[in-house]
């Protein structure tokens, strides 16, 4: 797992290899993880938009951007959390990714930028 705090936000990612989803012959690899969003701040905050850069074992980049999470835009009071499940394909059996969440503080709606943590996306076969 990787966790990173930035501003009293926690975000902690765990990833795992979808070998059913997959299709090594066309070079298809899917890959699940799972995000735990902890409000450690003193402040409500609503989590608006997500930057991803993803990166294959050929070096080649992509970014995905959007608003909110998996179609919300969750608001998370002090002391709790926010989970859900995604998943991304590459075309390679290795890579990783990394981001941002834009969020808003709910009492004063100024912006900042959580840091989500770089995360590695290794199929099972390779470990071996």
């Amino acid at each position: 797992m990787e966790a990173l705090t930035t501003n009293g936000i926690t975000v902690s990612v765990e990833t795992q290899y979808l070998p059913a989803h997959s299709n090594q012959r066309a070079h298809k690899f899917i890959f699940g993880y799972h995000i735990v969003i902890e409000n450690g701040s003193p402040f409500t905050v609503q989590l608006l938009r997500r930057h991803w850069v993803i990166q294959d074992a050929d070096g080649q980049l992509r970014e995905v951007e959007g608003d909110g999470v998996i179609g919300q835009q969750p608001v998370i009071p002090p002391g709790d959390s926010h989970e859900y499940a995604s998943f991304c394909n590459l075309d390679t059996e290795i890579g990783k990714m990394h981001g941002t969440y834009l969020m808003k503080r709910r009492d004063d709606d100024s912006l900042f930028e959580v840091a989500i943590p770089e995360f590695k996306m290794v199929a099972s076969f390779k470990l071996n």
